[in-house]
């Protein structure tokens, strides 16, 4: 079954030039449960993610699930994600499943048909993956999103502190291991017109590592932002040149506001400005 319409690259864009450069974490811990005076169960679960989409679904772009979160209580959570999904994009917003899954053969086969078969009840826009089984140990993933117009955000350079010990190790030919994968991404993507589908995720705290992304075009996420210690301007010293596909993530920032409606609205508009003066508007 082959995807039509516009690709995963050309809807990312588009939505974020009507909604703003913004990707929200939906990240339930059970100290965020608490604060918003939810127990942490089932029932909590599924109250605060309704909070958030009532909240926010029609105001932002691009919605990031945490899946572990929902992973937890088992089969009850797995339904309560697929809710979510369902929900967030009869409303517009897209959705990248934070899951980061790797593994090889068949096995990476069974997750792109769970996460990018447009029949599958977890279908989502995007879904997070780990290259470090090698990058071509993604193939079937990334053939996937090709087939029915989604999108794939490889690890590249991630935020905690043991990741500099794998992803800046250098290889024979004098690369990082970081900069082969967004190298043999940046070749997925080649001769694509307009923005790839395949994309990386690089960490907002890593600072200027001297990594180049100019080749890569693809999608950006920037995870990091806000709780985790890095601001708006953090950006551009990442990331420098066309920001234009770089997907801004915050997680804690905007739901430590909540349970309040309104005071997660206001917060999410405080933080799009904020992105915006740094990144520019594409209104």
């Amino acid at each position: 079954m082959e995807g039509s319409g516009p690709s995963f690259g050309e809807r990312l864009l588009a939505a974020m030039r009507e909604r703003g450069q913004l990707c929200v974490g939906i990240d339930p811990h059970p100290h965020l449960l608490s604060a918003w005076g939810l127990p942490d169960d089932p029932s909590g679960l599924e109250k605060f993610n309704r909070i958030v989409i009532d909240a926010l679904a029609e105001r932002v772009a691009i919605f990031k699930p945490q899946s572990a979160f929902f992973e937890r209580f088992g089969s009850r959570g797995g339904q309560i994600l697929e809710s979510t999904i369902r929900q967030l994009r009869e409303v517009g917003s897209m959705v990248l499943l934070d899951a980061k899954r790797g593994d090889i053969g068949s096995t990476m086969t069974a997750y792109a048909e769970a996460y990018l078969h447009p029949s599958s009840p977890m279908n989502v826009d995007a879904i997070t993956v780990s290259p470090y089984l090698g990058v071509g140990s993604l193939a079937p993933i990334f053939e996937s999103a090709h087939s029915y117009r989604r999108g794939v955000f490889v690890l590249a350079l991630t935020s905690n502190k043991e990741g500099p010990t794998v992803q800046h190790a250098r290889t024979p030919d004098g690369r990082t291991v970081a900069q082969t994968v967004i190298d043999e991404i940046s070749q997925l993507n080649a001769g694509t017109e307009g923005l790839g589908c395949i994309g990386v995720v690089v960490g907002a705290t890593i600072g200027d590592t001297g990594h180049d992304l100019s080749r890569l075009n693809g999608p950006i996420l920037v995870p990091g932002l806000g709780a985790q210690g890095a601001r708006a301007q953090d950006i551009l010293s990442i990331l420098p040149g066309d920001r234009s596909g770089v997907v801004p993530s915050y997680s804690r920032e905007v739901l430590s506001a909540g349970p309040e409606v309104t005071a997660l609205r206001n917060q999410t508009s405080k933080i799009l400005n904020e992105v915006r003066a740094v990144l520019g508007s594409h209104e």
